[in-house]
C-alpha cells in the first residue's frame, strides 16, 4: 500500500493518497485544495486515482473536488447523509474559503460499505456528530478520522446538523471499539503530532474519556 498525508487548503486539511501497487489504482480523500500536486505525487507513483473519497460535507474538505474530478475523471464518494452537502455550500463560503463548488457525487455509500481500490479495502464507518454523515475509514490497522477525532481533539458539532449527543456516541460506540493499536489519521493537522493511535487518544483526549 502506497499512503501519503499532505497538508492542503487554508485550514491545515489534511489529504490522503492511498494507492495499490499491483494495480495501480488509487483514491484521495479530502482534496480540499492542491489538486495538481496530489496528482503529480500519483503520477510519480504510477497511481490513477479512481475515487475521490469525502469524509464529510464541509466547504474546507471537498473545495478540490471539482478540480480533483475534472484532471482525473474519478467519481466522488460521499456518506449518503451528506451527500446535499456537495451542492449546497452557500457562495458565501465558496468564497469565504476560496473554494470552488463540488460536483454531486457519484456514489453515496453507508455504514458497512467497502471502497475498493485494487487489493485495498477501507471499510465505511458512519459517524455522525460533526456533521449528519461524517464517517471515518477503515483499513489494515489505520483510521481515516476526518473530523470526527483530532489528534488530541475532536471536530466541532455547532455547526448546522452537528450534534455532541451524535458525537460523544460516534466516538465511544465506533472508534474507542477498534483495537487500541489502530494509527489514528485525522482530517487536520491541529494536534502536537501529525498522527495518533486509539489506544493514545483514548488515554489522553479528554472527549475519549
Amino acid at each position: 500500500m502506497i499512503l501519503q498525508q499532505m497538508q492542503v487548503g487554508p485550514m491545515a486539511v489534511f489529504a490522503y493518497l492511498i494507492g495499490d501497487e499491483a494495480s495501480g489504482e488509487a483514491l484521495v480523500v479530502d482534496p480540499a485544495a492542491d489538486a495538481s500536486r496530489i496528482c503529480s505525487l500519483a503520477q510519480r507513483h504510477g497511481l490513477t486515482i479512481r475515487y475521490i473519497v469525502n469524509t464529510h460535507g464541509h466547504v474546507d474538505h471537498i473545495g478540490g473536488n471539482a478540480d480533483m474530478k475534472r484532471l482525473t475523471g474519478a467519481a466522488i464518494v460521499v456518506h449518503e447523509g451528506d451527500a446535499p452537502m456537495l451542492v449546497s455550500t452557500p457562495a458565501f463560503y465558496l468564497r469565504m474559503f476560496g473554494a470552488k463548488a463540488s460536483p454531486p457525487a457519484d456514489v453515496t455509500v453507508k455504514e458497512g460499505d467497502v471502497i475498493r481500490v485494487g487489493e485495498i479495502a477501507l471499510r465505511v464507518i458512519h459517524t455522525p456528530g460533526h456533521s449528519p454523515g461524517s464517517m471515518c475509514l477503515y483499513t489494515d490497522g489505520m483510521v481515516l478520522t476526518g473530523d470526527t477525532l483530532f489528534v488530541g481533539a475532536v471536530g466541532r458539532t455547532d455547526l448546522p446538523g452537528g450534534s455532541w449527543t451524535l458525537l460523544a456516541r460516534s466516538l465511544q460506540e465506533k472508534l474507542a471499539a477498534l483495537p487500541d493499536e489502530t494509527k489514528v489519521l485525522p482530517g487536520h493537522n491541529y494536534g502536537p503530532t501529525p498522527t495518533s493511535t486509539i489506544g493514545y487518544e483514548k488515554r489522553h483526549n479528554p472527549y475519549m474519556q
